[in-house]
């Protein structure tokens, strides 16, 4: 039997970011569902804290050269990669000089959250699904992980809903305690429409604050992850009264063979569907 393809999404992975729950968990369960009998593929953004050196990451030239518009601007899309040997994965770097070079990940020096979240997230999504089809590789799942990768769900069924290499995609959503407190640029709306997006989603979402982006992922997502134990009352209501398949918080101990399992329910339904 073909083994089934995830797709990792995190916006933060230890050990190339400092530990924190999400880098934790985008860490040990790609490898545990990878031992679980899956075929993996792992993403992150290339923040410029990110030591290339020590992580010994490398540009991949086949994979690089593709131009991402955002807000009408061309943006250059660079891939790198690196691998983890004790973990038998490799991590795919989506890296632009504008959005990542910088030595910072979400805030700056005043821990003021950046202005061009918005883009960065809309850029890395763009490109983790751009590259992904340049590598030929059409994942079974795609599994996000923490507020940057909140716009994902929405790109796969709404902007690439037509696209044949993910039309049998699914999407599993994780949550996390993991808020941002300032909302996303005044222009966030404006942006959103120039991607091409469904008035309902843009509608939804324009004020960019994080549960609205949360809440609209879990709609748009066919499965959802409590990652973190505790989360605010407004998310988890949204996930209490979600319509997709819920997986409730798992230590970490048992949480790759759980998610595997989760996984294949998710897959499994689709199938039966069509």
């Amino acid at each position: 039997m073909e083994k089934k393809r995830i797709l990792f999404v995190s916006q933060e992975i230890t050990p190339f970011l400092p530990k924190s729950e999400v880098s934790t968990i985008a860490r040990k369960l790609p490898q545990g569902v990878q031992e679980n009998g899956k075929e993996i593929r792992v993403f992150m953004p290339r923040f410029g804290i990110i030591n290339e050196r020590r992580h010994q990451l490398h540009e991949v030239i086949r994979l690089s050269g593709m131009n991402l518009i955002i807000d009408d601007m061309d943006h250059p899309l660079i891939i790198k990669v690196a691998s983890i040997p004790t973990a038998r994965m490799q991590v795919y770097f989506i890296d632009n000089e504008e959005y990542f070079k910088r030595k910072a990940v979400f805030t700056d020096d005043k821990d003021e959250e950046f202005s061009d979240n918005d883009e960065r997230s809309m850029f890395f999504c763009r490109g983790v699904l751009e590259t992904v089809k340049k590598l030929g590789w059409k994942p079974d799942v795609i599994h996000c992980h923490g507020w940057m990768t909140s716009l994902m769900p929405m790109y796969v069924k709404d902007i690439y809903n037509n696209d044949p290499h993910f039309s049998d995609t699914k999407v599993v959503y994780s949550l996390y305690d993991d808020s941002f407190n300032k909302n996303w640029d005044d222009r966030f709306a404006e942006k959103l429409k120039f991607e091409g997006f469904d008035e309902g989603i843009i509608d939804a979402i324009k004020e960019g604050d994080h549960n609205s982006l949360s809440k609209t992922a879990i709609k748009y997502s066919d499965g959802v992850v409590m990652g973190s134990e505790a989360l605010n009352d407004d998310l988890k209501e949204a996930f209490d009264n979600c319509d997709g398949h819920k997986m409730e918080f798992e230590s970490e101990e048992v949480q790759p063979k759980v998610v595997s399992e989760f996984f294949d329910k998710v897959i499994e339904e689709e199938a039966l569907i069509q």
